[in-house]
């Protein structure tokens, strides 16, 4: 798999329309994007994989992430092998223990012991009949045990919700060699006003999460930062402005170790395809 570069992380889709979807899916792949990433907070998320796969040819299909309580590891197993089958290897299965608020939501008392549960579910994929390749999945991860199980038991890692000082930082603790595959949220507006309306309620509710609310301060941002998403936080989260701007964004992140950045693009409709502002981004890459 080529992870190189710089690819599209895209809730729309995951769960917007699956023809829109595929065929935005091939545009993607014809601009030069060298991966596509969908989210997991439920429902049939291989299903979307293989949508996007029959749409594409050569791009990787990640998920960003699947969401380990949600899944029978023996059921993902053998779906990964089906596809695989299918369409070649090109789907880098991306797996992570979400958030307790939401899984507890569901099933209270479900979270628990998170780098536990990752190891279980690791082990019962090595053990499937045809288990999903250690070189094709990595793993959710922001703090340094995760990240070390990224880089014994997976090909690296993709971390969501960071800065390049993040970025840097993992890469520090995974070593050479394992991918590191950071998200990357953008706001294609030079108008500060509009990226504070379009950001900060969205923003808000990751904060909201303790995962990512522990690793910013972990990163040296306050609890007012995260409290009152501060204008400090919310710059060093998203990148907004012009394209320059965002491929600014990227480069650090590659600066800092990354192999591959994946740009999530945000919009004033969370269910719109911002398929003008993807063609922007490749335009700028090119």
């Amino acid at each position: 798999m080529d992870l190189a570069g710089v690819g599209i992380w895209s809730s729309q889709l995951r769960y917007g329309d699956q023809g829109e979807a595929a065929e935005a899916a091939a545009e993607l792949e014809d601009l030069g994007f060298s991966a596509l990433w969908i989210p997991d907070v439920g429902g049939p998320v291989l299903d979307s994989v293989d949508n996007l796969l029959s749409a594409t040819k050569q791009v990787v299909i990640a998920t960003g992430i699947l969401n380990l309580w949600m899944h029978e590891p023996a059921d993902v197993a053998a779906r990964y092998a089906s596809l695989t089958d299918t369409h070649g290897e090109r789907f880098l299965l991306g797996i992570g223990v979400s958030h307790a608020p939401l899984i507890d939501s569901k099933e209270p008392g479900l979270y628990r012991k998170p780098l536990a549960a990752t190891r279980k579910y690791l082990d019962d994929i090595d053990a499937a009949p045809q288990p999903v390749p250690v070189a094709n999945r990595v793993l959710a991860a922001l703090g340094p045990k995760m990240l070390e199980l990224s880089a014994t038991r997976a090909r690296g890692a993709h971390p969501y919700l960071v800065t390049p000082d993040h970025t840097r930082y993992a890469r520090e603790q995974l070593g050479e060699g394992p991918l590191l595959l950071p998200e990357q949220t953008v706001l294609l507006t030079t108008d500060a006003s509009e990226a504070r309306a379009l950001g900060t309620d969205w923003l808000r509710s990751y904060l909201a999460l303790p995962n990512y609310a522990n690793n910013l301060l972990r990163s040296g941002f306050t609890e007012k930062d995260v409290a009152t998403v501060s204008d400090r936080l919310f710059d060093a989260i998203i990148a907004w402005g012009d394209e320059q701007t965002v491929l600014d964004r990227v480069q650090q992140h590659h600066d800092a170790g990354a192999d591959h950045v994946c740009v999530q693009v945000l919009t004033a409709d969370p269910r719109e395809f911002p398929r003008d502002k993807w063609r922007r981004l490749a335009s700028a890459l090119r």
